[in-house]
């Protein structure tokens, strides 16, 4: 198999897009690739793939959904093309949205932001996973040989998991999905999008280091923060570990 970037060279080649200026943006869960001087960039599972194996799934899941916002107005990253496989990689290809990369959002805004942005989501009707964040706890899991620690995390979490009504999600609703345009905020990356209680989202906003969970929570005020809070903390832990594994194996 090739790299990341041959994939992203032959994906953007194939769709016209110029591929002799390459610049990586990001090597985090995924790969992110500006295909300069094109207003497009290239999102490859890296991290996310040896967790979930395919990420073809998720990758159409928020190419759906951000055509979905898209539609209602919602100003959002659009998708240039939908995901394709090549060479054993996935590929999605973007609009790249130019941002300011210092922006500090208010906290209460934040959260009338994501309360907004529900409203929108609230009539999204596609298929959606039912678990959500579990999915990915459970397959970090298995890839760490289940250590106890998280097991126990994992099995509070899970008996806790309160019955309350679900819609779709943005799924990882933090500030660092938000890109600060000159018109405004843009939302991105529904990469995790699922049907899911709204406390999760607000929880997702209310344990970033970049904003304050009071604030969040009297902005947008949802049943059982804590216990929503603790599941992200716990898959926050999880993807840490993977990314450690991920790095540790790769040459």
């Amino acid at each position: 198999m090739g790299t990341a970037l041959e994939a992203v060279r032959v994906v953007g080649g194939r769709s016209g897009l110029p591929t002799d200026d390459l610049a990586v943006l990001k090597e985090g869960s995924n790969l992110l690739v500006h295909l300069r001087p094109a207003p497009v960039v290239a999102r490859v599972g890296a991290v996310t793939a040896s967790v979930r194996g395919d990420v073809s799934g998720h990758f159409a899941r928020a190419d759906a959904v951000s055509r979905f916002l898209a539609g209602r107005g919602v100003p959002v990253v659009e998708p240039v093309a939908a995901p394709v496989r090549e060479d054993g990689w996935v590929v999605a290809l973007a609009a790249h949205v130019p941002h300011s990369p210092d922006w500090t959002p208010d906290s209460a805004s934040f959260a009338t932001m994501l309360r907004e942005l529900h409203q929108e989501l609230a009539h999204f009707t596609g298929d959606l996973p039912a678990r959500g964040p579990l999915d990915d706890v459970d397959a970090v899991l298995e890839l760490l040989g289940r250590p106890a620690g998280l097991v126990a995390a994992r099995d509070a979490v899970v008996a806790g998991w309160p019955d309350l009504p679900v819609q779709a999600l943005h799924g990882d609703a933090h500030p660092h999905n938000v890109l600060f345009t000159r018109a405004g905020p843009v939302w991105n990356d529904f990469e995790d999008t699922w049907r899911g209680p709204v406390g999760w989202d607000v929880a997702c906003a209310a344990t970033s280091r970049l904003l304050d969970r009071a604030a969040v929570e009297r902005a947008y005020p949802v049943p059982v923060l804590d216990h929503w809070s603790d599941a992200r903390r716990l898959l926050v832990r999880c993807w840490r570990a993977a990314t450690d594994l991920h790095r540790a194996s790769t040459p």
